[in-house]
């Protein structure tokens, strides 16, 4: 399952959690099911010892280091 970044309407907390695309998760803080999945960015850090998979630094969705997405 994939991790989706999520912010309550309530109470305006933001969380991270790990289902379905259809499912709706509540909020941890307030238990509200009013909330609403975030746009995430995928992170990718450099490296220097030249990047590439040997340098760990993917996102989420490649982990090799190099994917379309990241860049």
């Amino acid at each position: 399952m994939p991790l989706y970044e999520y912010r309550c309407d309530d109470c305006g907390a933001e969380f991270e959690e790990l289902c379905r695309e259809s499912e709706t998760p509540p909020c941890p803080d307030c238990h509200s099911v009013n909330t609403t999945r975030l746009m995430s960015a995928c992170s990718h850090q450099g490296c220097s010892s030249g990047g590439g998979s040997s340098c760990g630094g993917g996102c989420a969705g490649c982990a090799g280091g190099h994917c379309a997405s990241c860049h």
